[in-house]
């Protein structure tokens, strides 16, 4: 899908204020509510914009251990390991990837014993081989898209 400058705009402002109406945007970006309309419709049917979830700080509700996992499984087991793992509410994502791991799952937990606790349920998992898990001490850069959009913009 090929983004312009308008396209840029928009989801940087989303980024910003990600409940800004249709019309507010339209007042902001100077053009037309169904030109917004238009552009978000076309960025949610490409795949590009996926949705308008709050942010949530998963520390001030109590879950201010953040680790990773990497996690080895049998083979062929992806989608079932995958499956049961989203199934444990302190898993936040999981990824695919490649080298020796096959999977690294982000999780988060309470405190030490809460993190051993999760640890358990997911070696429980059938199919996980092996996991090695490290606990993230900061987040120097967190989860970010705006530099890829603000390139739209050519800045």
């Amino acid at each position: 899908m090929t983004l312009d400058e308008l396209d840029g705009k928009l989801l940087l402002l989303l980024t910003d204020e990600p409940r800004l109406g249709v019309l507010e945007c339209s007042r902001r970006l100077g053009v037309a509510r169904g030109t917004v309309q238009a552009r978000l419709d076309k960025l949610l049917a490409g795949g590009v914009l996926t949705g308008f979830p709050p942010a949530v700080d998963l520390a001030a509700m109590g879950y201010g251990l953040t680790a990773f996992a990497s996690c080895e499984i049998a083979q062929g087991r992806r989608g079932v390991v995958a499956e049961r793992l989203r199934a444990i509410a302190e898993v936040c994502e999981v990824h695919a990837t490649t080298g020796q791991a096959d999977l690294l799952v982000r999780l988060v937990a309470r405190s030490n014993e809460d993190l051993q606790r999760v640890i358990d349920e997911i070696v429980d998992v059938e199919g996980v081989q092996r996991l090695a898990t490290s606990i993230a001490l900061s987040t120097p850069v967190p989860p970010r898209v705006r530099p890829l959009v603000e390139r739209l913009r050519g800045q």
